[in-house]
């Protein structure tokens, strides 16, 4: 099988590096790539955003099979294009990718289908929504409504800091995406995210986990697009994994057919687990970030196959099986980040794979032969072990053997499950 990665961070080193391990590949592209992908792959310097250009590249080089990485092309049509064209396309529909597109979107869902979530309202004037936080008290929590690279959305404890987050999006702070505000109550537990292949009609329950927004130990500062992620979850038992599927992942795939808009790809729930159960969060259309590294590590199964089942509507066909370890991944950030951070910082030396672990490149480049951070979040160091206990100790060890001068990282990652373990 030919096959086209759309993207170019940490999560797409992780499919890429899964990708090519199945004996059904017989090429590899990916657009644009990153020096990580490119052990893997063959990276091509595409414009993603110029759809007619990529199913040109598709049909010049007759590439079989396209995996989309990133929500914004998917948000963006890009799938559509690519299926328009004749080929398989995992990832979902522009229609069905406004689950993440759209956080208004998503929460009319929940309501006409009676999914668990919080209560809320859509606003797109600052005063009523003011008004309504007034209202409401804090905690409470505001949404940005359209993709803002997992930056739009505040935790307010306080009033002052809930009014402060609504000016930031009407003041343009995160662009488009800001135009629209979801204000929705706080709900108190502990999160966890929960993966699940769909092709429309079929089901196909992937794994859990957990990840860290927040900048700084002990979960403080800033919420980031993930400082380190394990899994599985410990608080998904059996019972919650049956209860996220029945009373919220199979009433949305119903509920978007029924709305004309069939969901094909990876639902990535963002769950909260209260004292009612589970209730959502947010969806999203796409492998996390940097939970995708972490559930890459722990698939036993060929990847290939699940995807291409996935968009071909094959799902039922198809099984996957898991390592019992654990596996963890801290991310290691430019210092500033999440907020203005030095770029093309060199970076001396990245440890290569060893039995259980392995480096993802996230935001990485070559300059004159030197590889350089380009992002925020730059490298994903990644371990398996018997437990998160076990994945930590594995992982930190390979991370201290980076050489990287502006980078920094947690150095707690998966203290909740490591307590729980120590607990047992």
């Amino acid at each position: 099988m030919k096959v086209l990665l759309i993207g170019s961070g940490g999560r797409e080193h992780a499919l890429a590096w899964k990708i090519a391990q199945s004996p059904l590949l017989e090429t590899f592209y990916a657009a644009p790539g990153n020096p990580g992908i490119a052990d893997h792959a063959e990276c091509v310097d595409l414009d993603v955003d110029d759809h007619g250009a990529v199913l040109a590249f598709c049909k010049d080089k007759a590439v079989d099979f396209v995996v989309v990485g990133p929500e914004a092309p998917l948000v963006a049509g890009l799938a559509d294009h690519l299926r328009d064209g004749g080929l398989a396309v995992f990832g979902p529909s522009a229609a069905a990718a406004r689950l993440e597109g759209s956080k208004g979107f998503t929460k009319d869902i929940c309501a006409r289908f009676s999914i668990p979530t919080g209560a809320y309202k859509r606003f797109t004037e600052a005063q009523a929504a003011k008004a309504y936080i007034q209202q409401q008290g804090a905690p409470i929590v505001i949404k940005a409504d359209g993709l803002a690279a997992g930056k739009g959305v505040t935790v307010a404890m306080t009033i002052e800091e809930a009014l402060g987050a609504i000016d930031d999006c009407f003041d343009g702070a995160f662009g488009a995406a800001g135009a629209e505000v979801v204000v929705e109550a706080f709900l108190d537990g502990e999160e966890a995210s929960f993966f699940c292949l769909c092709d429309g009609k079929t089901l196909l329950p992937l794994a859990t986990a957990q990840d860290h927004k927040r900048v700084g130990d002990g979960d403080t500062g800033p919420n980031t697009g993930g400082m380190g992620a394990y899994s599985p979850a410990p608080v998904m038992n059996a019972e919650m994994v049956e209860r996220t599927l029945k009373e919220i992942i199979e009433p949305t795939m119903r509920g978007m057919a029924e709305l004309g808009a069939p969901f094909s790809g990876v639902f990535f729930a963002g769950l909260m687990i209260t004292e009612r159960g589970p209730e959502l969060i947010e969806y999203n259309v796409r492998f996390g970030d940097p939970e995708c590294q972490v559930l890459m590590m722990r698939l036993k199964s060929d990847l290939l196959p699940l995807l291409y089942a996935t968009a071909t509507s094959t799902l039922d066909q198809v099984t996957a099986e898991w390592h019992d370890d654990a596996a963890l991944t801290v991310v290691l950030a430019s210092k500033g980040y999440p907020g203005s951070y030095e770029k093309n910082t060199p970076i001396a030396h990245i440890p290569t794979e060893s039995e259980g672990g392995k480096v993802f490149h996230a935001g990485t480049a070559l300059r004159d032969g030197q590889l350089v951070a380009t992002g925020g979040r730059v490298l994903n160091v990644t371990a398996r072990g018997k437990d998160v206990g076990a994945a930590q100790q594995r992982a930190y060890r390979l991370l201290d053997d980076v050489q990287w001068d502006n980078g920094f990282c947690r150095r707690d990652i998966g203290w909740r499950a490591i307590d729980r373990e120590k607990n047992m």
